[in-house]
């Protein structure tokens, strides 16, 4: 078996220029074939609110939700750095509610580090959790807890802002950075200006890594899909076929047959 994948590991993968591979899991059976895939990260990531809910946004994902969807997954995780997402107002309103809050994820989740929103204006929670020796994930650029402030989920242009976000959060201790919704120009400058590894997610090719949404790759979503994601198989369409079969034959009686009987 191979040895599970840490930060020091990643931050390897970078200065080797071998590429980081992301990828979001919610439960058990599918954290399991992402791990066994090969997959390097799996973010237990509050997009469960629109992916898995049903939600029309992250912001009402509550902790006690993303506790429960990381421990599903870091039970099945046995490669990949397993990565909690922390959910819409888990760390702005206090230092002390981030620390702890981030606790939670390794000590009842399993995790292995978290990942918050936001760029200078976050730096200072970022020491603060990396203080307390737990790694963290950055995340700019367009960033869905935000959607209100932003107007929607906008592409974000400002290179000076972007540039010092990702600065400022890799200064406070960030062990990498997802940058999404980024013209692909302006994460290259963002991935060639950092010594820690940048994931990209609609940012372009020249990111250190990527991620997508599991659902979104697998044809799982009924939602609009953005113009970053390519879906490689769709298993929403043969599930939907399996089903209306499932539905024919008990209605027709041609289920459960003699084979299927004690």
């Amino acid at each position: 078996m191979k040895p599970t994948v840490t930060v020091t590991d990643l931050l390897k993968m970078k200065q080797g220029k071998e590429k980081i591979v992301s990828l979001t899991a919610y439960d058990y059976p599918f954290a399991k074939m992402v791990d066994e895939a090969g997959v390097h990260i799996i973010l237990v990531g509050d997009s469960l609110g629109m992916v898995v809910q049903g939600k029309s946004s992250t912001i009402p994902v509550t902790m006690d939700e993303m506790i429960y969807h990381t421990r599903l997954v870091s039970a099945a995780a046995r490669y990949a750095l397993v990565v909690g997402d922390m959910p819409f107002m888990s760390y702005q309103a206090s230092l002390s509610d981030a620390v702890i809050n981030a606790g939670r994820f390794l000590k009842e989740g399993g995790a292995a580090a978290v990942k918050l929103e936001g760029g200078a204006g976050v730096s200072h929670i970022i020491k603060a959790i990396s203080d307390a020796s737990i790694p963290v994930q950055a995340h700019i650029g367009l960033t869905p807890q935000s959607v209100h402030k932003m107007g929607g989920f906008k592409v974000q242009r400002d290179e000076e802002r972007l540039l010092a976000d990702a600065k400022e959060v890799e200064a406070a201790g960030a062990f990498s950075v997802v940058l999404e919704g980024i013209p692909a120009p302006i994460a290259k400058k963002i991935t060639a200006a950092l010594s820690i590894p940048t994931i990209g997610i609609g940012a372009g090719p020249d990111c250190d890594g990527q991620i997508l949404v599991i659902h979104d790759i697998l044809g799982m979503t009924d939602r609009k899909l953005p113009k970053f994601v390519k879906q490689y198989e769709n298993l929403g369409e043969l599930a939907r076929k399996g089903i209306s079969s499932y539905v024919k034959e008990v209605k027709e009686g041609a289920f459960p047959k003699e084979e299927h009987c004690y």
